[in-house]
């Protein structure tokens, strides 16, 4: 009986790792995307972005995407982002910031995100910074290596990226 219970719990957890994309994101709950679908991909350490650009008025840059935590054991938290507009000189002359909308993305899951610019003219281009908080792949070792206890209070390190040139026709493709 006992064997046949490890069995199932092990069936579980195979499936359970082998989700795709349109499993749950963390604490917000569903994200039904499928990353066949975004035309730009650039992966971090512990995150894969996709996303599409498109100016459905002249006066409007939709970014859309998902931040994807394919593999890390550790928790991804509060990821940020700020599109930015830089002019021939690489001076910003238009911004705007957003968060992915789910707080925490666990491993396997994916959180979509949305930034709506107005340009007010003059922009080169469109450079995207995003950052991420991440803890949490060491504390199952130090379960392991003493009594049941709970294992101590890791500070939460952040990482801080750039995406230059983010709407690109020809930089950052998926495919």
């Amino acid at each position: 009986m006992i064997l046949r219970c490890m069995l199932v719990a092990m069936l579980v957890a195979g499936v359970a790792g082998c989700a795709s994309v349109e499993s749950t994101g963390g604490a917000g709950g569903a994200s039904q995307v499928s990353v066949e679908t975004f035309a730009h991909r650039v992966a971090s350490p512990y995150l894969i972005l996709y996303w599409n650009c498109a100016r459905p008025s002249p006066d409007l840059l939709r970014l859309e995407g998902v931040a994807r935590n394919q593999w890390s054991a550790a928790e991804v938290r509060s990821v940020a982002f700020e599109l930015v507009g830089v002019n021939a000189r690489d001076r910003t002359v238009s911004a705007v910031s957003g968060e992915a909308r789910d707080f925490v993305i666990r491993t396997g899951g994916a959180s979509p995100f949305l930034l709506s610019l107005r340009p007010v003219g003059g922009e080169a281009r469109f450079d995207l910074y995003y950052q991420y908080q991440f803890s949490g792949g060491e504390q199952m070792d130090a379960l392991l290596a003493g009594p049941p206890m709970p294992p101590p209070k890791l500070l939460a390190q952040v990482d801080r990226y750039l995406i230059r040139d983010v709407c690109s026709e020809s930089l950052h493709r998926a495919r």
